[in-house]
């Protein structure tokens, strides 16, 4: 029984030091979020793929001696351009470089929704049937549910902290 006590306390604190790092990516996501009126919906674009590249990126999915043994990995990404010759460009990760070369090889089209971002000079390309609104609603969606799920699992763990210490501190009383 003790040890089961143990391994929940063990538990719930790491879930607790999850939810916290959570909730703080949340905002700081939230916070970068930029407005829907801040995109230039430029239309939707049909992307050819024209070629697959060996991409290094950060190893997320080691841990410990492995991670620190090897920090970063390769991935295949497939690069796209659109058809019309306005020179947006699109990628997206492969499984495999044979995987990546098949759809180069095919050369099967896709169609995307170009908003470009006037501040900073640069865009982003999204599913043709999205708009700035339902993109930037999207994100705020996903990051306050995931803030919202971080704050309740704090508050809930604060809540069975407190009483636990109010059970304890009666049965030493009585």
């Amino acid at each position: 029984m003790a040890k089961l006590k143990s391994i929940l306390f063990v538990a719930g604190l790491l879930l607790l030091i999850l939810a916290a790092a959570m909730g703080c990516l949340s905002i700081k996501y939230l916070s970068a979020v930029l407005p829907a009126d801040s995109y230039e919906d430029k239309g939707v674009y049909t992307f050819s793929p024209y070629q697959v590249l060996p991409v290094q990126v950060k190893n997320t999915g080691a841990s410990g001696r492995d991670r620190r043994m090897n920090p970063t990995k390769t991935v295949y990404m497939v690069y796209y351009k659109d058809t019309g010759g306005n020179g947006y460009q699109w990628r997206e990760q492969a499984f495999t470089r044979e995987s990546g070369q098949k759809i180069v090889d095919t050369g099967t089209t896709v169609e995307r929704r170009v908003l470009a971002i006037p501040d900073n000079h640069s865009y982003i390309t999204v599913e043709p049937e999205q708009t700035a609104e339902s993109y930037t609603a999207k994100l705020w969606r996903k990051y306050s549910t995931i803030l919202i799920l971080a704050g309740a699992y704090v508050l809930l763990y604060v809540i069975a902290w407190c009483a636990i210490g109010s059970m304890k501190r009666r049965m030493g009383q009585i």
